[in-house]
């Protein structure tokens, strides 16, 4: 049973990056709780799903690719996941064509509600070069 909820959980992981890709914001939105939780390199935040849609559609940066690597998932009960991984990520300006590469150690939060998943915190960490 864990091993199909790894697996699932991974693929959901890979969907939400995929719905940023694709500005499929209603698809984002499916699948995050709310309120969520964000910590990133500009600092800790909470936001509902009409402040996602505002970040996801009218954001400075939109991400144009990804890869997930070193997915490790963990299940602490049978209602909550945590990710971590890293993600390599190519990021352009709203508009732009310029590309932005970054890798990340990330982290993600789902919670199962209603038999349903959502991502209710996640986490980016830039990864030094030196760390190759």
């Amino acid at each position: 049973m864990q091993a199909r909820n790894t697996s699932d959980l991974i693929e959901l992981e890979n969907r939400f990056w995929q719905s940023m890709v694709d500005e499929d914001t209603d698809t984002a939105l499916s699948m995050l709780d709310e309120p969520a939780l964000m910590v990133s390199e500009y600092g800790a935040m909470q936001f509902d799903h009409s402040q996602y849609r505002k970040m996801a559609e009218q954001g400075k940066m939109v991400i144009k690719s990804f890869e997930l690597s070193d997915m490790n998932v963990v299940f602490p009960t049978d209602e909550t996941a945590v990710l971590t991984y890293r993600v390599k990520q190519a990021m352009a300006p709203r508009g732009q064509d310029e590309l932005i590469r970054q890798e990340m150690a990330d982290s993600s939060v789902w919670t199962r509600k209603g038999g349903q998943w959502r991502c209710v915190m996640h986490t980016e960490t830039p990864v030094s070069s030196q760390q190759h």
